[in-house]
């Protein structure tokens, strides 16, 4: 395939000496020029769906109409094939080998992928914590409900002392029939960063597998997934990886891969030269998403990576500092910078919320809908997004 250049968006962002220079007015730049954001919407939510830069937007189209005019010579589609030039792309960004990633089509899918592969037999326990997203838990009671296995949930503390705590507390929660334990590295509802290393090194010494829920990592901080020594992790670059809704990833560690079987197939479903491609499989999907997914990653790279992490917790500690001065909440983030990284969160009374929550689409703040209130901050964020909230939860306190 003549694969031509995806990330059309380069040219146009702002020099990277006005981020030194003034930090406010490159990332002004940023989600003017590279964004459909319009200036009415303050988006504080890309926990639970993040926004497209126009660069992917432009190779998703770009993509479909070369699909519909049949300019490539093999089929525009994924699903049959291996994908080796994305899954490429991908695996380079989050520090993996690329024989040990699959595409798919978010981490729900993976986590059911691995859930649903594994051998598992009656009485085998499968471990889990508190603040697993839905996902995360509902492909373990299925295997509960259908073949008998045990799923215990570990209660974190809210906010931990510091990540050893929660280490300590995950070990010495592995019985003598766990078998696999299922936890997120970055928990969807309170935003905390789970010492995945340690907790995954200390579990294998123990014979226990691990599945890493790492749906809010990729993107939003900096770490390498070989360097985990997980046995297997579920992402979804469309949070943090700028990526389009569709795509999603797995992990598969290589001595991990004959132990796992895929749950959709086609053809070769069974080739060991597949490697983690064997669960990939599926049939024919929209590969468009991919493409834009690569361009997601070229934006990354072209703002990177260490920039956009200090951006984003830059924001978070903002809105973690305004949360500590506002009477009334609960912050169920820890004052610790190893332990959030754009997510933070807190507790508000019942009635302050529903006021607040009216408020907030009056004024165009896209807000995660809960009590147990989060604020999830990227690049097209701005500082006064953040004030505006905070106003419009002191405006909807004063009021009761």
């Amino acid at each position: 395939m003549r694969r031509r250049s995806l990330f059309t968006g380069l040219a146009g962002l702002p020099a990277a000496a006005l981020a030194a220079e003034n930090p406010e007015a490159y990332w002004k730049r940023i989600r003017d020029e590279q964004f459909h954001l319009p200036a009415w919407r303050a988006f504080l939510n890309n926990g639970s769906l993040g926004i497209a830069p126009k660069p992917v937007v432009a190779a998703v189209k770009t993509y479909l109409e070369r699909s519909a005019s049949l300019e490539m010579e093999e089929y525009p589609r994924w699903g049959y094939e291996r994908m080796d030039v994305h899954r490429g792309a991908l695996a380079e960004f989050i520090g993996c080998p690329a024989g040990e990633l699959a595409l798919t089509h978010n981490a729900t899918e993976a986590i059911g992928i691995v859930a649903s592969g594994l051998d598992l037999k009656a009485g085998d326990e499968i471990l889990l914590t508190d603040q697993e997203h839905p996902s995360g838990r509902g492909p373990w009671l299925v295997r509960q409900q259908r073949h008998g296995i045990q799923v215990r949930q570990v209660a974190l503390p809210l906010p931990p002392k510091d990540p050893g705590q929660i280490a300590d507390l995950l070990i010495g929660s592995i019985g003598p029939r766990t078998r696999v334990l299922s936890f997120s590295g970055i928990t969807t509802t309170t935003g905390m960063v789970l010492p995945v290393k340690e907790i995954c090194r200390a579990a294998r010494a123990k014979g226990v597998l691990t599945l890493v829920d790492g749906a809010h990592m990729h993107g939003q901080i900096p770490f390498r997934v070989s360097d985990m020594e997980c046995d297997f992790m579920a992402g979804s670059p469309h949070k943090w990886l700028f990526a389009p809704a569709g795509c999603g990833l797995l992990y598969v560690r290589k001595e991990m891969q004959e132990r796992l079987w895929p749950s959709v197939t086609v053809d070769g479903w069974a080739n060991p030269a597949l490697e983690a491609a064997r669960f990939m499989q599926v049939g024919t999907n929209n590969r468009a998403l991919f493409e834009g997914m690569v361009a997601g990653l070229e934006f990354a790279k072209a703002i990177g990576p260490d920039r956009i992490y200090a951006r984003i917790h830059q924001l978070a500690r903002m809105a973690f500092d305004r949360a500590r001065q506002t009477p009334g909440l609960r912050l169920l983030t820890p004052d610790d910078d190893r332990m959030f990284g754009s997510l933070v969160s807190f507790q508000m009374e019942p009635a302050h919320f529903r006021k607040f929550s009216a408020l907030c689409k009056e004024r165009r703040i896209w807000i995660m809908q809960s009590e147990r209130f989060r604020v999830s901050a990227h690049i097209h964020t701005r500082p006064e997004d953040i004030e505006l909230l905070f106003r419009t939860l002191d405006e909807a306190r004063a009021s009761l």
